[in-house]
């Protein structure tokens, strides 16, 4: 596999991860139990949005002079995708939902972290750009998992239970291939082995002090994303964020 070709394929990676969360996010939209946190969780979702056009912005232009982020995001079928399953997860309730989003931002701001010091100038750039970002999100994950893993019995224990069904599709996002292996030589991408034990470490610190018990990290994990291969979820998401460019693809806002 080419440096060209690996690149390729995870910045393919980054922006379906960005563009499926962010869809996910955007369902809470006048749903949230109050309007601090309906804002909050619109705001992560347009953030997210917003790193999906410029990862998937510069693998169109990857593709050639007339592709766009537009016909990567509304114009490929599910099994294109490439992001993790655990983006792609239904929300479920907040419980879940926050769950979801803070075992993922905790691997992106890491993930993010490392690549400031690609020797990829467009990874380094999307990098620095995101991570004050990811920063705010990784803030406000933890610190609603704390407060409701530490609140009253009801809350901790969906805390306890969305963690112990979503535990399940972390180990994915650790996950490496021929992909990463040609980027890791070249200086483009870290190591995921390195970042898993900060995540791990970190994870486990807020969970101790939400009070919560941490699955075993040697558990069952489900895999697929990255070959194409979704849960029952994904198609539900695509159907509805691909309609109207589908079926009106010359509309114009």
């Amino acid at each position: 596999m080419t440096v060209e070709k690996a690149l390729y394929n995870y910045i393919i990676r980054l922006g379906d991860n960005a563009l499926i969360l962010g869809q996910r996010l955007g369902e809470w939209c006048g749903h949230a139990h109050q309007l601090e946190t309906d804002i909050a969780l619109t705001n992560v979702a347009l953030d997210q949005i917003g790193q999906a056009r410029i990862l998937l912005s510069e693998a169109a232009s990857m593709e050639g002079p007339d592709r766009t982020e537009d016909h990567l995001a509304f114009h490929r079928d599910e099994k294109h995708f490439k992001n993790n399953l655990l983006v792609e997860l239904e929300n479920g309730d907040f419980a879940r939902t926050i769950t979801r989003q803070f075992l993922f931002d905790i691997y992106q701001y890491y993930l993010l972290k490392e690549l400031t010091k690609s020797k990829n100038d467009f990874l380094k750039g999307y990098a620095e750009k995101s991570l004050k970002e990811v920063t705010y999100h990784r803030n406000l994950s933890s610190d609603w998992v704390i407060r409701l893993g530490d609140g009253t019995q009801v809350s901790h224990d969906k805390m306890q239970e969305a963690l112990e069904n979503l535990w399940r599709y972390t180990g994915e996002l650790f996950e490496m291939d021929e992909t990463d292996e040609v980027l890791i030589s070249a200086g483009f991408v870290p190591d995921l082995n390195e970042i898993k034990s900060t995540w791990e470490k970190d994870v486990r610190e807020v969970l101790t002090e939400a009070t919560l018990t941490m699955p075993d990290m040697d558990a069952y994990m489900a895999s697929g994303g990255r070959k194409g291969i979704h849960t029952e979820y994904m198609g539900y998401i695509l159907a509805e964020m691909q309609y109207l460019p589908r079926t009106m693809p010359e509309a114009k806002w």
